[in-house]
């Protein structure tokens, strides 16, 4: 797929540009060129979009869960049989690299085809009733128009993880595309369109978070609102969307523990805070921010640590190991608080600062960064970051770990290495987190697990899973009473 000089919004099925005719304008995260622009959308826009969204609901919901089931099946299986063109864009898009690209398309494949088979899942449920003669059962039905607002991260799966669940339950979407990945949001649409989903069902709009988000959040025809991206996005959005009783799903920040034992497997342990605090430039929600490590093995683990740490090589290709970040702006807010850290004490061990060699120095590269000595309340050991950023933490044995990986304002996924499995147990059980793993990383989330957390990392919701059905789905209680006489 070639990507247009300006990618315009898709409303009923037709490519628009902002009604203002403004753009804004997409860059490069590897060397900082102009990819594309796209359409600056506004309130008219966004309500042109719903309205859209509206017309088509009906239609749409009156189609029985299994046939919707079947659309979105070939939508999928359409994605499947791109997802190589897909990749690249997504690839071009956030800086990744083409093989990591291609695996996140394959997740959104997965999570659209499990998706659609909850057509034939679309479960109430029946049970009995105190009264005689009456039986009393639960049926879903769709919620309405669900506005769905994803981050730029991992952008073909954020827009498999919202749209698919949102359909199958028979609402329309108004898709509100991120502002640093807005041709991805385009060819999944464009694939949509082909592949027989109707006019309407899906539309996307492009823009900024105040100026297209904001208006898709405060319209009293969207009757849902899912949200990915930080805290402090979401805290304004359940604000908005509180003032009019409107549903909200909120998947937010991490800042996530990764505890190393002393009987750990020291190799394993280092290859998995590897990939967990710098894959993906660590712009994952489930990265590992804060590495909390048994005091008998610290020097031993960060020497290690350290040492694979600075053998990293980034760039955007598959010979490397991380990219860049997504934008200017958001690598000169994470240099800035690696600076305050280390100015307030703490000890950058590498990295801490933009790569500004001639290979790296047109794009929005951080080196990876490892630091110490931060306290546990500090800014850098408390605030997302959403960068290739992460924090040592000396402690004197499992007690203290697990209280240190509990003392966070979040609680979105945790992670412990130990060969104990009493370690492990009690881990797993006491650790305030959404999703745990042991003995690997902390990301890797699968299509039909919940996803999400407690804390400031979520509102309760969790998506995907059969448990997104909640989210996108009303449930109705219907009582059936029988009348013996007329029997």
């Amino acid at each position: 797929m070639t990507i247009p000089a300006v990618i315009l919004n898709t409303i009923n099925g037709c490519e628009a540009p902002a009604e203002s005719g403004d753009v804004l304008s997409k860059r490069n995260p590897h060397d900082g060129s102009e990819i594309c622009t796209f359409a600056r959308s506004r309130t008219g826009d966004v309500e042109a979009a719903i309205a859209a969204s509206c017309a088509a609901q009906p239609g749409w919901a009156d189609l029985t869960p299994v046939r919707r089931g079947d659309i979105l099946r070939d939508v999928a299986l359409a994605l499947r049989d791109r997802q190589e063109e897909v990749a690249a864009i997504v690839a071009l898009e956030t800086g990744k690299c083409p093989r990591d690209a291609l695996g996140e398309t394959g997740g959104a494949v997965e999570l659209g085809m499990f998706m659609a088979g909850e057509g034939r899942r679309l479960y109430g449920r029946t049970t009995t009733s105190a009264v005689p003669n009456k039986s009393a059962m639960t049926i879903r039905g769709p919620v309405g128009v669900a506005g769905l607002i994803i981050a730029a991260n991992t952008p073909i799966a954020n827009v498999a993880w919202k749209v698919f669940p949102a359909l199958i339950c028979g609402n329309t979407a108004v898709l509100k595309a991120a502002e640093d990945t807005p041709a991805t949001a385009w060819a999944f649409s464009r694939i949509a369109a082909d592949a027989g989903l109707p006019p309407g069902v899906l539309n996307v709009v492009h823009g900024l978070g105040p100026e297209a988000g904001g208006p898709l959040v405060a319209h009293p025809a969207v009757d849902l609102i899912s949200f990915t991206g930080s805290t402090e996005v979401g805290r304004r959005i359940a604000a908005l969307a509180g003032q009019r009783l409107a549903r909200v799903s909120l998947e937010l920040g991490g800042k996530n523990p990764l505890v190393v034992c002393d009987d750990a497997d020291m190799e394993k342990a280092v290859e998995w805070t590897l990939l967990s605090a710098f894959s993906n430039a660590g712009q994952r929600c489930a990265a590992a921010s804060r590495i909390i490590i048994f005091d008998a093995i610290y020097d031993a683990f960060c020497e290690r640590l350290i040492e694979r740490t600075r053998k990293l090589t980034l760039g955007p290709t598959d010979q490397n190991d991380l990219g860049p970040v997504i934008n200017l702006k958001q690598l000169e807010r994470m240099v800035a608080v690696v600076s305050r850290a280390n100015d307030n004490g703490a000890t950058i061990l590498t990295g801490g600062s933009r790569l500004l060699d001639s290979e790296h120095r047109d794009g929005f590269y951080m080196a990876p960064t490892l630091i110490e000595k931060a306290g546990p309340r500090s800014e850098i050991s408390t605030h997302e970051l959403f960068g290739p950023v992460a924090c040592l933490y000396r402690v004197k044995g499992f007690r203290q770990a697990l209280a240190m990986a509990n003392d966070s304002p979040y609680g979105l996924t945790a992670c412990i290495h130990t060969a104990s499995l009493h370690r492990a147990q009690v881990f797993t059980q006491k650790v305030e987190a959404g999703a745990v793993v042991v003995n690997a990383g902390t990301y890797g989330s699968e299509p039909h697990m919940p996803f999400g957390g407690p804390k400031h990392s979520g509102n309760g919701w969790r998506e995907p899973g059969t448990e997104a059905l909640d989210v996108y789905s009303e449930l109705k209680d219907v009582y059936i009473n029988v009348d013996p006489k007329a029997l």
